[in-house]
């Protein structure tokens, strides 16, 4: 009887112990399929965190270069080239990275906060710098609107000027009106025939002009022949007219007062006339101030 309970005891203790092992394989099971499965959803977390880190970087390289694009420091574009490639370089990191390998992911997370903040830094400075350079855009327009504006006031001022003075000019200068040419033969009477001519008398009118400068003035008379030359007494006698000198045929001083004057001057021929029409000019001051013709037959 002894003996059979002994064997029972035996018996019990075996079945303990087999129960016991039976929970403790199943706790071990239990645990290690709970560690396989929140191992299997940290690597899918990672994973998908993985993906939107690279679509970020990604995105930050792209801004780099657009943020390039709106300035033209060379210092500051630089700058925001490194910072470009320095991102590119972070990217391909990630890229390489395991989706297992939480602690290298978990250093990339904190470089993308670290490229954020810096990204942020460089665009709120960039549109500071554009704000400026609107304002100053703006300020140059203004500018030149006013300097373009003063530089026609002041054109059309010295055109007004410059007309005014051209009218002042004109109105100064000398009118000769009422101009004859009377050929002489020589007893002093009208020559009929140019073959008798031996003096040319040209009379004129200094018509009044209280504008115009008074004192001593210089006249010029041209006798032009019908073939255009010119009677002259030496080749020297020339005057200044519109940037050339043309040849005189008779010089006249004279004191003009302002008032209407009447001026006779006489050209001895010396040469051969021919007949035809002759051309009288006269000039002073640099300006033609009268003209007339007459024939000699």
């Amino acid at each position: 009887m002894r003996q059979i309970n002994q064997d029972m005891d035996k018996n019990k203790k075996f079945i303990i112990i087999i129960v016991l092992l039976i929970v403790i394989i199943g706790g071990v099971s239990f645990f290690a399929f709970r560690q396989v499965q929140e191992n299997k959803e940290m690597t899918e977390l990672f994973a998908i965190e993985k993906e939107e880190m690279e679509n970020e970087y990604t995105t930050f390289a792209t801004q780099y270069d657009e943020l390039q694009v709106q300035i033209n420091n060379d210092s500051l574009r630089q700058k925001l080239e490194s910072e470009k490639l320095k991102t590119q370089r972070l990217l391909e990191e990630l890229r390489q990275v395991k989706t297992s390998n939480a602690a290298e992911i978990m250093r990339l997370k904190k470089e993308l906060k670290t490229v954020r903040a810096v990204l942020r830094s460089y665009v709120i400075q960039i549109d500071s710098l554009n704000r400026i350079n609107e304002a100053l855009t703006t300020e140059n327009k203004e500018v030149k609107k006013k300097y373009s504006e003063a530089t026609r006031q002041i054109n059309t001022l010295a055109q007004e000027k410059k007309s005014l003075n051209e009218k002042v000019t004109l109105a100064a200068q000398l009118d000769a009106t009422n101009i004859s040419i009377q050929p002489m033969n020589k007893r002093g009477k009208s020559a009929k025939k140019v073959k008798d001519v031996k003096k040319i008398a040209v009379s004129f009118t200094l018509v009044k002009n209280i504008t115009a400068k008074t004192g001593e003035r210089t006249l010029y008379i041209r006798i032009a022949k019908p073939d255009n030359e010119v009677l002259s007494k030496n080749a020297s006698d020339t005057f200044a007219y519109e940037n050339r000198q043309l040849e005189y045929s008779i010089k006249k001083y004279i004191e003009y007062t302002g008032e209407e004057q009447t001026v006779t001057v006489y050209w001895d021929v010396e040469e051969y006339l021919p007949a035809g029409t002759y051309n009288v000019y006269i000039f002073a001051d640099g300006t033609m101030i009268g003209q007339q013709s007459f024939s000699m037959k």
